[in-house]
């Protein structure tokens, strides 16, 4: 069984409507969570989105596997790459590249993962909405706690996340 360890700055993601995309394969009234994130309102700040781009944006994933764990996805919710229009995906592609940069600058990781789970099965938790996952990785970081304790540790809350990957990404853009 998974444990948790105390993650207070995740109490507002967790307590919210998004955790219903999660447990459900049933669509959610006003789309998925990430299209909810982007009609809500919020401040980019507050949404944790890292970058925007003409088709794609960049957003830190609420429950990361390690710090820096960025999801890159398109503003249009579709399901299937073969769904996405041609500028979409280029966007898409160009817009992942750059998060492999970005996160590179920022954490210096020994290597990433980068990963799209089509399907509820392949691991989809938002299947509805496709988004790309690039996760920085280092020797080791598949510590003690995951292997016995079944728990993860995160030395960075979101927010500071957040805002060295945005700060990065400005930089690269100059």
């Amino acid at each position: 069984m998974l444990e948790r360890l105390w993650n207070g700055w995740r109490a507002a993601y967790v307590a919210g409507a998004a955790a219903a995309d999660v447990a459900s394969d049933a669509p959610l009234v006003g789309g998925s969570v990430f299209t909810q994130i982007l009609a809500s309102g919020l401040s980019d700040d507050e949404a944790h989105i890292v970058f925007r781009g003409e088709c794609c944006f960049a957003i830190m994933n609420a429950f990361p596997y390690t710090s820096g764990h960025l999801m890159v996805l398109p503003y249009r919710e579709v399901a299937e790459l073969e769904d996405l229009t041609t500028d979409e995906a280029a966007d898409l592609w160009a817009t992942v590249t750059d998060a492999v940069r970005v996160l590179k600058a920022v954490y210096r990781p020994g290597g990433l993962n980068v990963g799209v789970n089509l399907g509820r099965p392949a691991g989809g938790s938002v299947s509805q909405h496709l988004h790309v996952h690039v996760v920085p990785r280092w020797a080791g970081d598949a510590n003690f706690m995951t292997a016995v304790a079944d728990t993860r540790t995160l030395p960075e809350a979101l927010a500071d996340s957040a805002a060295k990957v945005r700060a990065a990404w400005i930089a690269l853009q100059r």
